[in-house]
């Protein structure tokens, strides 16, 4: 586990979230206001240093942002 106490799994979904987030060109902003939450919020998550990640609630709302599958987010295989 990081020193952030973001798992590995954490990190596969936080970046997953990213990559699709800039494929759709969207601000951290963007998804942050979409998701109702503050402006740095999205920032927090992507950050190394902050202890900030997603959760159920959030995945599953970031997916109907995208319009797409919360599978999306995870690995094939387990990590």
């Amino acid at each position: 586990m990081e020193k952030t106490g973001k798992t590995e799994i954490d990190l596969y979904v936080i970046n997953k979230i990213k990559e699709i987030r800039v494929a759709k060109g969207m601000t951290q902003t963007d998804l942050a206001l979409a998701l109702g939450m503050s402006n740095g919020f999205i920032g927090q998550i992507e950050s190394p240093r902050y202890r900030a990640k997603y959760n159920v609630t959030h995945l599953n709302e970031i997916a109907r942002i995208f319009g797409c599958s919360t599978k999306d987010f995870f690995p094939e295989e387990p990590l």
